[in-house]
């Protein structure tokens, strides 16, 4: 039989193991900085009135370690932190995720280096096409799929339906599909679009809403770019917003630059659109006041059919008492194979005219940021109609106070500064 001893142990000794370690992790943090060879700066991120947990942070690239390969390490215990290099704004940001939660008030440093040589990162969200389709993953799930090709009506005799320039299917991270397309009842809304129902060009009424009009049209031009990444994947698009309605032929009223840009995120969905409007002609474009039209999503089939779904605004409003309203943000949801799974959309507060009206339809699955609900606007030559939204798609109950935190990220983002070496 083995006698088990109980091993003493001596405070000083302890103490002084402690110190070593100390010591020894100085020294490696020394040492990874003389092996990232280049300048390096030192970041702070400060959580502000909130707790931030999966936030997304950017922070313009410093002048000095532009156009190099850069890495980044937390400080407090030096992990070293996926980024990527967004160019998407004419300036190169670095981007990255707060996985780990950073307490309200809280701040955390990083040290930004430019590096010889860097292991490629693994691409945590893939865009791949097709030939008809973006679909986006991250790490191997479904996320969304965006339709370039001309999806058609399943019905012949309704080819006026037909339809390219949109989001469907969109799936939960357990991978249900949440969206609808071509439903029975209303086979001229699909997944996630944008369009406007009552248009004016060139003094003739158009209808980019309700393709059974044949007054005009929303519909996919090309495909102008798309990556995969560590922290995002991302693609964007032209879509035309065309009137059918000159007697010469199709005139293009509108160019629409969509930039989508998925998370690398899997135990729930965060993705963001911009939305860009330029006029495709000398003529301004009218569009016309309206109690719907805009950023729209349709939720799954069978929600239609029972009535089961519902909505949670930012004021606490539902399908009961929120049409019309002016919400921060709205959620979408209902039962999907016996368990709920929703889909929120949150308005960034540059957007024109926020807080925009929202059209929540009672009897219906969809809902639509409809800011011509106000009034009429234009959207003049040379002075863009940009709009941004971020989506968040989960499994299970909603939560109002996810969905206002989320908000808080996307509206107001923790702070970041370059701070001097101690």
């Amino acid at each position: 039989m083995r006698r088990q001893t109980k091993q003493k142990t001596f405070p000083h000794i302890r103490q002084g193991m402690i110190s070593c370690c100390v010591v020894l992790s100085a020294m490696l943090t020394s040492m990874l900085s003389v092996s990232l060879a280049g300048s390096a700066v030192l970041l702070e991120v400060s959580a502000g009135k909130q707790t931030r947990q999966n936030c997304v942070v950017s922070l313009p690239v410093p002048q000095q370690l532009e156009r190099q390969g850069l890495s980044l390490v937390r400080i407090e215990d030096g992990a070293e932190i996926p980024i990527q290099i967004d160019l998407s704004e004419g300036q190169q940001k670095v981007v990255w995720i707060l996985h780990k939660p950073l307490p309200e008030g809280g701040t955390r440093q990083y040290r930004l280096f430019a590096r010889k040589s860097i292991e490629e990162q693994p691409d945590h969200v893939t865009v791949a096409d097709d030939g008809t389709h973006l679909n986006i993953k991250v790490d191997g799930k479904p996320v969304l799929t965006y339709n370039h090709a001309v999806v058609k009506a399943p019905r012949r005799d309704e080819a006026y339906y037909d339809k390219s320039g949109y989001i469907h299917p969109l799936y939960t991270p357990s991978g249900k599909v949440i969206t609808d397309d071509f439903n029975p009842n209303h086979a001229h809304q699909h997944g996630i679009m944008l369009s406007w129902r009552k248009v004016i060009f060139e003094g003739r009424a158009n209808n980019g809403w309700d393709q059974k009009s044949q007054l005009g049209k929303v519909a996919h031009n090309k495909v102008d770019s798309f990556t995969s990444g560590p922290v995002f994947g991302s693609f964007t698009t032209t879509i035309d917003h065309v009137d059918l309605t000159n007697k010469s032929g199709p005139v293009t009223m509108l160019k629409e630059l969509w930039q989508v840009r998925v998370y690398a995120l899997d135990d729930q969905f965060l993705f963001d659109i911009k939305s860009t409007q330029n006029c495709a002609t000398k003529e301004p474009v009218t569009i016309d006041k309206i109690h719907y039209g805009g950023m729209t999503i349709r939720g799954h089939a069978d929600w239609h059919d029972d009535h089961a779904y519902d909505y949670l605004t930012s004021e606490g409003k539902n399908k009961e008492n929120g049409n019309q309203s002016r919400p921060q943000w709205v959620e979408l949801y209902g039962p999907l194979a016996g368990e709920t799974a929703g889909v929120t959309i949150l308005s960034h507060p540059g957007n024109y005219r926020f807080p925009q009206p929202v059209r929540l339809h009672p009897k219906m699955p969809y809902f639509c940021f409809a800011v011509a609900a106000v009034d009429a606007f234009q959207i003049e030559p040379g002075k863009p109609y940009v709009s941004r939204y971020r989506f968040y798609v989960h499994d299970g109950k909603p939560s109002a106070k996810v969905d206002q935190r989320l908000w808080e990220d996307y509206a107001d983002p923790p702070m970041i500064k370059i701070v001097p070496e101690r």
